[in-house]
């Protein structure tokens, strides 16, 4: 199934505060709950000091072309290149990358390259999962993404009044992210884009045609109206609603609201990043991670979906990730951020090594398991490596493959959460973080050469 087949599944934060009393005790709650869910695993993964803090995601929905980025094959023909025969150097002797990525070339120092990561699955939902979750699709349990994971045993020592979660802008549907640990744990999707020239309309925070001032007086309107608390007097439950009432406040009118408020950035520095919204995207990300949120999730807009239109589409959306990405990279460095924060980056799998010219593609590239790349930097991730390689022609692992389990692994032992911890399941069946080793599920380990 295509992505404009798919059905986006979505928890913004008006949706959250739609929920419980004046909608929102559910994220009033949420350390304390946190906190209880995870409670063993959660004091088992404090044994070894974690490097990383956050994590940016960059999620290349769809699946981008190995060949044409960061595994290039100049001569394996035209067959298998395309329009982008050459590769260029990187600021690291030996390694070199697709043509359509300069800036990153200046970054290589940075960041590592998988070039051997497989799971041989062709689908987009399976794929997906496959990649967020660490599990085999089908299974009788529906796990949680790494997302959530992290919103789970991050949120006790997280005390910020953003979600532990958030996805720019959109999620996409392929999976429930959240899995049996329930909405309280699905990704808080802001929508709007940051490259919006007025602002950057966050859902349920940043309403549209509506002041600042506005807001307020409608806040102090509903305050005197509420006579409940009057009446009732002292009473645990009001208390803990005027808590939660604080907190989605303070999101809507205070700190919270200003992290997403991109005008606080010099116009140089967005300039940087690319007055586009994979651009801007990314220094949201920066500025949630500089305000300490675990997980960052960008969903890369548009898509690498090219069946059809591989090319054209490549030429238009490989300069903007480039632009981006290596803006985040510089950025969190400059700021010593690159140190606590993992930013990882790839599809759920790669595009078909050989071009298929024939009608009605008229040279796309399919979906391609086998083997793909994924870009991993900073959290405690080396740069300057390459991990893996790949044959002639990118089409098999030639050594050292890596699989799902293997990346996810290597990420969670960076930011100090055991694998093996058991999840809280609401029917008390037996779940852990990633499979067991008697689940036989394919490894080849962690990744310890970059780490």
């Amino acid at each position: 199934m295509d992505a404009k087949d798919s059905i986006q599944r979505r928890t913004t934060r008006r949706d959250v505060l739609r929920q419980g009393a004046c909608g929102a005790v559910g994220w009033a709650l949420a350390d304390s709950l946190a906190a209880a869910a995870a409670g063993e695993p959660a004091a088992k993964a404090k044994k070894a000091p974690p490097k990383a803090r956050s994590v940016i995601q960059v999620f290349l929905w769809g699946g981008m072309s190995h060949n044409d980025t960061w595994d290039p094959k100049p001569d394996a023909g035209y067959d298998y290149t395309g329009e982008f025969g050459k590769a260029i150097p990187t600021n690291v002797p030996g390694i070199q990358i697709g043509m359509l990525f300069p800036e990153l070339a200046k970054q290589a120092d940075k960041f590592s390259l998988i070039r051997s990561m497989t799971h041989g699955n062709n689908g987009h939902e399976t794929a997906a999962y496959l990649m967020q979750t660490g599990h085999t699709p089908g299974e009788r349990l529906a796990y949680p993404s790494v997302g959530a994971v992290f919103a789970l045993f991050k949120s006790p020592q997280y005390k910020g009044i953003i979600p532990p979660y958030v996805v720019l802008t959109k999620p996409q549907g392929r999976f429930s992210e959240e899995g049996f640990l329930g909405p309280k744990y699905k990704p808080f999707a802001t929508g709007g884009d940051p490259n919006n020239t007025q602002r950057f309309e966050v859902e349920g925070v940043v309403a549209r045609n509506i002041t600042e001032d506005r807001q307020k007086a409608r806040r102090e309107l509903l305050g005197s109206l509420n006579t409940l608390g009057k009446e009732l007097g002292p009473d645990p439950s009001l208390a803990l609603d005027a808590e939660a009432k604080e907190r989605a406040y303070e999101l809507i009118l205070g700190a919270g609201k200003e992290v997403f408020d991109l005008s606080k950035e010099k116009s140089e520095l967005r300039d940087r990043y690319g007055r586009h919204t994979f651009g801007q995207e990314c220094l949201v990300a920066r500025r949630l991670v500089e305000s300490g949120v675990p997980y960052v999730v960008i969903n890369y807009p548009g898509g690498w979906d090219t069946h059809k239109g591989h090319f054209q589409t490549m030429r238009r959306q490989c300069p903007q990730l480039d632009q981006g990405l290596a803006s985040l990279l510089q950025d969190l460095k400059d700021r010593g951020l690159l140190e606590t924060t993992i930013v990882w980056c790839c599809g759920e799998f790669g595009r078909g090594p050989k071009v298929d010219w024939q009608p009605p593609w008229n040279g796309g590239r399919n979906h391609y398991g086998k083997v793909f790349s994924v870009l991993v930097a900073g959290g405690g991730f080396k740069g300057g490596h390459v991990v893996g390689s790949t044959d002639a022609k990118g089409e098999q692992v030639k050594d050292r493959p890596v699989y799902p389990v293997d990346l996810l692994g290597s990420i969670y032992q960076l930011a100090g959460i055991d694998a093996a911890a058991k999840l809280p399941h609401p029917m008390g069946a037996e779940a852990h973080v990633l499979p067991a080793a008697w689940e036989k599920v394919p490894s080849a380990g962690l990744l310890t050469e970059i780490m």
